[in-house]
């Protein structure tokens, strides 16, 4: 646990302005936590004595749900994962929950899972993976006052990075309580006493709760501390028995480098590369056929991943790959099953394929863009959202415009002025000045070209 000590040296700076905020403001938050009854097959109270460590905490809000049902989805096998899934979903939902822990028992362990309403949706702001599992020795559960401090930290901690915060105001809380159990973490090493078996899921939890602080500050110490907690993990692979937890570590650093990628202002190519390979190596225990939600997850960032790179390199295969990333996400968030993130993915698949269909000057391509587009607005209806769908009429307009400049005739550049005008009168309603005006000059361009 020395590296927990190296931690102490990031958090003496002055108060940040955020924080400043908060506490005049004297914002605070209870998080709503529900501790499942564990699945355990000896007899026990120990989900009971679990809930009971946490109550005392005082950002959360916790309870016991003790319903009987069966639990032996909680194998974590893939073929029931779904399941658990489904059944944490309705919970979540029946009691508005901002995490539910599951609690299972393997052999003399207990493991823990943390489930939340966001977990495998577009608006997820999480780091935390259902699959993420922290292991404690049983006998703790079953006598509390064996539990280290340090440990009962760690899975606040674990808590706390798992929740979507719902404003800017609950991020900025929800930071200042990272960092307070960071701190925490850094100065009690009661936690030592643990067998070693025990260390990679203590590091890989580690790893997510300083990356969920740090993770939008470009600051190559909290890039170097993240990546020796998740590493030292790594290091210890020998001790993980179960091969998802494994691609869980190599997923938390594919995250890392993709936030650095994301915020750094220096070299970010080398942070992209970095996260595309660790990326694929999570997938590689996470497949599409075993754990989809997690996979398709990732193949949603790779393909953000891609594109980024293709605007820094301007490397034709990058956009081609990011086309396929996305067309692998949309194969596992469905319509039916995650509209809002299915919309997302299809407004993605419009943008990326337009590009590619003017560069290679492909019809095809270009229609399929369209269509693409045209899904999307199953979800973005002019109803329910009128400047995101005139957005994506705006969009299609623009890729009949290019389609009629690479030849494809006057019948395009009529289409093109009919969606322009559809923008246009959603645009007037809403008194957007600036999209007027950039609307207007379209229009102008279009009906020049018809009429060349």
């Amino acid at each position: 646990m020395k590296l927990l000590r190296k931690l102490k040296n990031f958090f003496f700076p002055p108060v940040s302005s955020d924080e400043k905020l908060l506490n005049e403001n004297n914002f605070h938050v209870r998080f709503t936590v529900g501790v499942i009854e564990f699945a355990d097959n000896v007899e026990s109270d120990g989900g009971r004595n679990f809930c009971k460590l946490l109550e005392n905490r005082p950002d959360l809000n916790v309870f016991y749900f003790d319903e009987p049902f069966p639990k032996n989805f909680l194998t974590l096998e893939s073929r029931t994962f779904f399941d658990m899934i489904d059944r944490g979903q309705t919970i979540i939902d029946r009691t508005k929950a901002d995490v539910i822990i599951w609690g299972c028992r393997e052999n003399d362990k207990i493991r823990l899972n943390f489930q939340t309403g966001k977990q495998y949706e577009i608006e997820d702001k999480s780091f935390v993976s259902l699959l993420d599992s922290l292991y404690i020795p049983a006998a703790m559960v079953e006598n509390p006052a064996l539990f280290p401090p340090a440990l009962i930290t760690l899975i606040c901690g674990a808590i706390i990075s798992a929740v979507t915060p719902a404003d800017s105001e609950t991020r900025i809380y929800r930071r200042y309580l990272l960092k307070k159990i960071i701190h925490s973490l850094s100065v009690d090493d009661s936690a030592k006493k643990l067998p070693s078996e025990y260390m990679p899921y203590i590091m890989n939890f580690l790893g997510i709760i300083y990356l969920s602080y740090a993770y939008d500050r470009e600051d190559g110490r909290n890039f170097r501390t993240i990546h020796n907690l998740l590493d030292t993990a790594l290091k210890h692979q020998d001790l993980i028995s179960n091969p998802i937890h494994l691609g869980c570590i190599y997923y938390h650093i594919g995250q890392l480098y993709n936030s650095a990628a994301l915020y750094t202002t220096r070299s970010p190519v080398p942070y992209m590369k970095g996260a595309i390979n660790y990326y694929r190596q999570a997938q590689k225990y996470l497949s599409k056929y075993t754990y989809a939600y997690d996979y398709g997850y990732i193949s949603y960032k790779l393909a953000g991943l891609f594109f980024i790179y293709w605007k820094q390199t301007e490397d034709i295969q990058a956009l081609r790959d990011a086309v396929f990333q996305l067309r692998e996400a949309e194969k596992i968030y469905t319509y039916a099953s995650f509209p809002s993130f299915w919309a997302e993915l299809q407004g993605l698949l419009g943008q990326m394929l337009a590009l590619l269909g003017n560069i290679t000057k492909s019809a095809e391509i270009s229609e399929i863009a369209i269509d693409c587009y045209h899904n999307q607005q199953k979800v973005v209806t002019e109803r329910r959202n009128p400047l995101a769908w005139a957005k994506i009429q705006e969009a299609i307009g623009e890729i009949h415009c290019h389609l009629g400049q690479n030849g494809g005739g006057r019948s395009h550049f009529e289409q093109a002025m009919e969606y322009f005008h559809d923008a246009l009168y959603e645009y007037e309603n809403l008194q957007q000045d600036e999209l007027i005006r950039k609307i207007t000059a379209g229009i102008a361009r279009a009906r020049r070209s018809m009429n060349y």
